[in-house]
């Protein structure tokens, strides 16, 4: 015997919070839009293959459009050249939006200790989830993901994720 509307509709009605419904909707939707440049992008591959079917886990919609995906997986070296793109791209993406740094390159710079190479995507946009390796392993991409949809299902709907504190290098 239920209260409230349940009492009077029975087994036909469910009463959930609307934080709760859309972020179970959300961390089990994400499409991911991925920015391979190097290595790691092959890696990510064999990640959306069938051996580890990324698709387990409600990310197999790999977009390559920003205004359609929520998830951007940087994967591999991102030089300064290519630095106002990829922040181009992140700010095109629409909220609520989640970050994945995948692998050395892309995290710390990798060895690639020179003027070309940014050190570290955070140095432009904020990243939510580091993967290290050179190459890092499928799983701990698809770990990556998990923790993703673990910060997705304990999000408010009303929270502004615009109001970060991050300030990259090529913010105004």
């Amino acid at each position: 015997m239920g209260l409230g509307a349940e009492s009077s509709f029975g087994d036909s009605i469910i009463t959930t919070k609307l934080d709760h419904a859309v972020n179970w909707g959300r961390s089990y939707s994400l499409w991911p839009m991925v920015f391979g440049t190097a290595c790691c992008g092959i890696e990510f591959m064999s990640v959306v293959g069938a051996k580890y079917d990324l698709s387990r886990f409600g990310a197999e919609v790999v977009r390559f459009s920003p205004r359609q995906a929520d998830l951007m997986i940087v994967a591999g070296t991102i030089t300064y050249k290519q630095a106002p793109i990829l922040k181009k791209i992140y700010d095109q993406m629409c909220e609520p939006k989640w970050v994945i740094s995948m692998g050395a390159c892309a995290c710390s710079g990798g060895f690639y200790d020179n003027y070309t190479t940014v050190q570290g995507i955070d140095e432009i946009i904020p990243v939510d989830e580091y993967v290290s390796g050179c190459p890092p392993r499928p799983e701990a991409v698809l770990d990556a993901v998990m923790r993703i949809q673990e910060k997705a299902q304990k999000e408010s709907v009303l929270d502004d994720r615009e109001k970060r504190d991050h300030k990259g290098f090529l913010d105004a």
